[in-house]
């Protein structure tokens, strides 16, 4: 398939540094733990985009909840009530939380509290796991490759779950003993759940409800987990955990901090700041769903803040299609009326852009729109 002019650009610009990162990698716990009066240079983020400069929601704004127990009947077939939730919250909202899913609550809370016990190791005992900008496998500080580039203030572990050939427990940290079985049947449960939500986004577009897992691959979907560290930050109005961006993949299922609110959602023009529900995932549509509904689902920008009292752990759980299927709008949603928004781009293609530039809002999907 032909590559669009702006990818063939980023591949020639950075394709010699996407071996390596292009300066000494800093871990922000190593920052957090030197107790800092002031925030370093290299995190201190543009007027414009810090936390306070862009105006808050009042504060019992949330983004939906909604309850998916009796979502698929006896019978199989969709509650039509939980339905129409899912596709309001998909066309208006982008995010939403979800309760009764199907993933034992203890089985969450041992995901987090494992890797919230791995990032409390040492710095230089994670050094082992350390990534590049390659594959992003491993414990990472930074995305992107832009030499000078202002950092975003957290810690990271990327690893794969599917397809099965990249799935390499090797890559994926030992301490503490338990984890690796836990992370294995915790990914195998939220794969589950995922099929689920995408046979209601197929059916809610008037589709037959395997149309989107078809679309991503059938079975040979992908499937990665990158597990977010935010250590305290000395000066939090200044920084920001995660830069305001859009998911590149396909569909997100985060699991948040139990204790700490950090998650914003953009809508409006105002930042929201999603309150977790006990045992809720939180949901969000990404560019690629995006792209295959034309446009009638919508990825939104969000971003983290972070906070000068205490830590936080999330685990976003990526479910994606297969790196080297097509992904364009869907033929059944296009006409001569609504002509397809987008070309065709494998997503291996399409994700080449956050994993060279960063998070960059939703500069990445808008560019991507077809020229008419």
């Amino acid at each position: 398939m032909t590559k669009n002019k702006k990818e063939v650009n980023i591949e020639t610009r950075k394709g010699s540094t996407m071996d390596e990162w292009p300066e000494p990698i800093v871990r922000v716990q190593s920052l957090a733990e030197s107790n800092l009066s002031s925030l370093p240079d290299r995190y201190i983020k543009p007027a414009s985009q810090r936390p306070t400069t862009i105006e808050e929601a009042p504060a019992a704004t949330n983004i939906p909840i909604i309850d998916l127990e009796g979502l698929f009947l006896e019978d199989g077939s969709p509650d039509e009530a939980i339905m129409t939730q899912i596709s309001e919250a998909c066309r208006e909202w982008g995010f939403f939380q979800v309760l009764n899913h199907g993933v034992r609550p203890e089985l969450m809370d041992a995901a987090r509290e494992n890797w919230r016990e791995f990032f409390h190791l040492p710095v230089n005992e994670k050094e082992t796991h350390r990534n590049s900008p390659k594959t992003y496998e491993g414990y990472g500080s930074r995305l992107g490759v832009e030499k000078g580039a202002i950092l975003d203030w957290s810690d990271y572990y990327f690893l794969h779950l599917l397809p099965p050939h990249l799935k390499d427990f090797n890559k994926w940290p030992s301490f503490p003993p338990t984890i690796r079985e836990v992370i294995d049947e915790y990914g195998k449960e939220v794969v589950n759940l995922c099929g689920r939500i995408m046979k209601v986004l197929s059916l809610n577009l008037g589709l037959k409800e395997e149309k989107f897992q078809d679309a991503f691959g059938g079975e040979n979907i992908g499937a990665c987990l990158r597990v977010n560290y935010y250590p305290k930050c000395p000066r939090p109005e200044l920084a920001l955990g995660l830069s305001s961006h859009s998911d590149p993949g396909g569909m997100t299922i985060l699991l948040p901090d139990d204790q700490v609110f950090g998650l914003q959602v953009r809508k409006n023009d105002m930042w929201i700041t999603v309150k977790p529900h006990p045992h809720a995932f939180i949901v969000n549509i990404g560019d690629q769903i995006q792209i295959l509904s034309n446009s009638a689902y919508k990825s939104v920008e969000h971003r983290v803040i972070v906070n000068s009292e205490k830590e936080r752990v999330s685990l976003a759980f990526f479910y994606n299609p297969k790196s080297d299927i097509p992904i364009q709008p869907l033929q059944e949603l296009v006409s001569t009326h609504n002509p397809p928004l987008y070309p065709p781009m494998t997503f291996d293609q399409y994700r080449l852009f956050i994993r060279t530039q960063g998070p960059q809002g939703k500069s990445h999907v808008e560019s991507h729109v077809s020229p008419r």
